[in-house]
């Protein structure tokens, strides 16, 4: 880092809940416009401040971690602040930084543009560090894999409701699954779930039910009755409202008889998510990672990759990666990947191979890990099986 950027104010600003990058810098959330600054001083330090709501100022100084909390009335400008909420808090930030006689500020890449233009009508300058706030949201801290950890525990609880439900159904003549008499559909399933997170705080985005060959294409969500001996994939990533860290499971059950072939992409997958899992570790990269599950896969017999337009109904690969980085969203850097970069110790990862295959249906089974410098500690407990009785 520059002499010059260590003189230079940084800045980020927004809406907490929906500005992950913001609210893990300050772990404050509240819905209204806010800004994040750090003010360097004249002995070298820094203190870091917040503009935030003024009604919102005493929950701010009890729970935000930062050094100051102030409000756009602090700062208002000669002109005074806008009937606008969010331009007030951008105009109050500029006058914030020219009353302090700054002509340059550091901000982050998300910041807003009317946050950008408030600035520039003061005569600060602006320039953007990509990378700040990137780094730091993927290494870790003890709190947030604490948070991330419980978010896991409670993903994981539902995931055994579910993978329990379908496989306790009963069937029809016509093979169709049957919960309390009436048919067990992708969508019932979902519903049971979302409310089972509901009641538990948390909101789900809208879990995978997919049977059968629905479940060939991976993020279709399903939709329609389950079946006995066909696999379900199911895929839960809810988020814990009081803190929005994710869990995110994926297991795969099936009701009734498991088929030969079932059974050998099962083992195929489940050797593939063990030995990305041994693979991981600080200084090791996601493509490193996914090239171990990919030397699994095509070793037990299985392909890479979309399906060619004139494949076979049989033709059986895996068609994504091996995971990615999660926290305050459910995807976020780093992937594991081609090309995925390094990772470092902290970072939360999923490890989530599987097999598709447009005859049968698919396979996937996925844990998440934290990353350390010597390998990683896995924060799944559930069994990976595929009978769920």
């Amino acid at each position: 880092m520059s002499n010059d950027s260590l003189c230079t104010p940084r800045m980020m600003a927004g809406i907490p809940t929906l500005n992950a990058g913001l609210y893990r810098s300050i772990r404050f959330l509240v819905g209204d416009p806010v800004v994040y600054l750090q003010v360097p001083a004249s002995d070298g330090s820094v203190r870091s401040m917040l503009i935030c709501r003024d009604i919102e100022m005493g929950r701010a100084r009890q729970n935000a971690a930062v050094d100051d909390v102030g409000c756009p009335a602090d700062f208002a400008p000669a002109e005074g602040l806008s009937g606008d909420r969010e331009t007030a808090t951008a105009q109050s930030a500029a006058e914030m930084l020219r009353r302090s006689g700054f002509q340059k500020v550091l901000v982050d890449r998300s910041l807003p543009m009317i946050y950008a233009e408030m600035l520039k009508r003061a005569g600060i300058g602006i320039e953007c560090d990509t990378q700040w706030g990137v780094m730091e949201r993927r290494r870790k801290d003890a709190q947030e894999i604490q948070m991330i950890q419980d978010a896991q525990r409670i993903t994981e609880e539902v995931m055994q409701l579910a993978c329990s439900t379908i496989a306790r159904a009963t069937a029809n003549a016509q093979g169709i699954l049957l919960h309390d008499g009436t048919p067990l559909t992708s969508e019932r399933m979902r519903t049971m779930i979302d409310v089972w997170l509901l009641e538990r705080d948390c909101s789900n985005p809208g879990s995978i039910v997919a049977c059968g060959p629905i479940g060939a294409d991976c993020h279709d969500h399903g939709h329609g009755p389950l079946y006995t001996a066909q696999p379900v994939i199911v895929d839960i990533f809810p988020r814990v409202k009081s803190n929005l860290y994710n869990g995110d499971c994926t297991r795969t059950v099936v009701h009734g008889t498991i088929s030969p072939e079932l059974t050998r992409m099962h083992q195929a997958v489940v050797a593939a998510k063990h030995a990305a899992t041994m693979a991981v570790r600080a200084g090791v990269t996601g493509q490193q990672v996914h090239q171990a599950s990919i030397q699994a896969i095509e070793s037990a017999g299985y392909q890479m990759g979309l399906p060619s337009a004139d494949a076979p109904d049989s033709f059986t690969s895996m068609t994504h990666g091996t995971g990615h980085g999660l926290g305050l969203e459910v995807h976020e850097p780093p992937l594991l990947a081609a090309g995925g970069p390094e990772l470092i110790a902290g970072d939360v990862v999923t490890i989530e191979p599987g097999l598709y295959c447009k005859a049968i249906g698919g396979i996937r089974v996925e844990d998440m890990v934290v990353v350390t410098d010597t390998g990683c500690e896995n924060l799944n407990r559930l069994h990976e099986g595929l009978c769920w009785k």
